[in-house]
């Protein structure tokens, strides 16, 4: 219990105020430990406090990702893997209901380049992350491999702080501009198929890569 309550708190202050900002005295404070040590006793250094948050919630993503990388198949329709990437994430923050702090938790930590390395580790193991990306090579196979890679930080970006910005009007009882996580990531998934799918423009005048 004393963990769960740890972290709660700890993705909330580093949602709201980002993670050099708080410190693990704080933290504790937050999650109603006397005990000012109790983060460090429970989970050591605050990079693994933030690894800690995020295996909490990867599990539940990946298992949807999973099921939809299986109903894409082999699909050759961009949207199919696109979604593979969105309506997890949204799915998981509309189950957990308002307010959350997962979005805005995540938009703090891919701006800081070495709590980023958490992100990326997890991704690295995760099979259906895997599953869409080779999804994405099948239906983009003439798409240049820099180009691919830029497209790819593109779409990671606008993913995490879109859904950051609704998440935290959400939290403010501000308007968004949908009603819903669905339909916010139907709009989501618009807008990237049309990243994905844009034309590649090559400056003639520009040295070689």
């Amino acid at each position: 219990m004393t963990r769960e309550q740890i972290l709660t708190a700890a993705e909330r202050l580093f949602a709201e105020h980002g993670v050099s900002a708080v410190s693990n005295r704080q933290v504790s404070e937050a999650a109603g430990q006397g005990n000012n040590a109790a983060v460090g006793y429970h989970f050591g250094t605050k990079t693994h406090l933030v690894r800690a948050i995020v295996r909490r919630h990867a599990e539940p993503i990946e298992r949807r990702r999973g099921q939809l990388a299986d109903a894409a198949g082999d699909s050759a329709d961009v949207r199919d893997w696109v979604a593979c990437l969105v309506r997890p994430v949204t799915e998981h923050l509309a189950a957990l209901g308002t307010p959350t702090w997962y979005a805005r938790f995540l938009a703090q930590v891919v701006t800081d380049p070495a709590l980023c390395a958490i992100i990326i580790e997890a991704n690295r193991g995760s099979a259906s992350l895997r599953r869409a990306v080779e999804g994405f090579d099948r239906c983009l196979p003439d798409l240049p491999a820099d180009v691919r890679a830029e497209r790819g930080e593109m779409a990671r970006r606008l993913i995490v702080h879109t859904c950051a910005d609704r998440e935290r009007a959400l939290a403010e009882g501000a308007p968004t501009s949908r009603p819903s996580w669905h339909d916010a990531a139907t709009g989501l998934i618009d807008a990237l198929v049309g990243l994905w799918l844009a034309p590649v423009t090559r400056d003639p005048a520009a040295p070689p890569t």
